[in-house]
């Protein structure tokens, strides 16, 4: 029983991934957004043009968050990401506590920092799926 689902599943998982790309590039992309330029939800306090490392970090996932979106250079857009993610959390992150569940003083709100860290790195090993503009290039 459960291999004839698991190759029904298989049959669907090209599609999948690329629906996973979209929705995490997308959040991505909403997150620099936010920083770069206050939409769809302003930052508590403004982020200065150039600033570091804030307005640099907003550009990195807006951009980055835009390309892996639409499958475009996804490996190499889900590698910076990735280390983006890494960075943030324990730079940002993880000094305030071991951890990354709840808030401070008990947590230190590093949780989408590891979401965004790992699903970007397995999007740098299986790529931008089916429906990506890089799959439409190598066709």
């Amino acid at each position: 029983m459960t291999t004839n689902l698991d190759r029904r599943l298989d049959s669907y998982a090209p599609a999948v991934v690329s629906l996973f790309r979209l929705v995490y590039g997308l959040l991505f992309a909403g997150y620099g957004s936010m920083i770069l330029f206050g939409w769809p939800v302003a930052t508590p306090g403004p982020v200065e043009f150039g600033s570091w490392p804030g307005w640099y970090a907003g550009l990195l996932e807006f951009v980055t968050g835009l390309l892996i979106g639409a499958g475009l250079f996804t490996r190499a857009a889900a590698f910076v990401a990735s280390g983006t993610m890494a960075v943030a959390y324990f730079w940002m992150h993880q000094p305030h506590a071991l951890w990354p569940i709840g808030d401070p003083p008990g947590g230190n709100a590093g949780t989408p920092a590891i979401l965004f860290c790992f699903g970007f790195f397995l999007l740098v090993f299986v790529g931008g799926g089916r429906y990506s503009v890089d799959a439409r290039r190598r066709r």
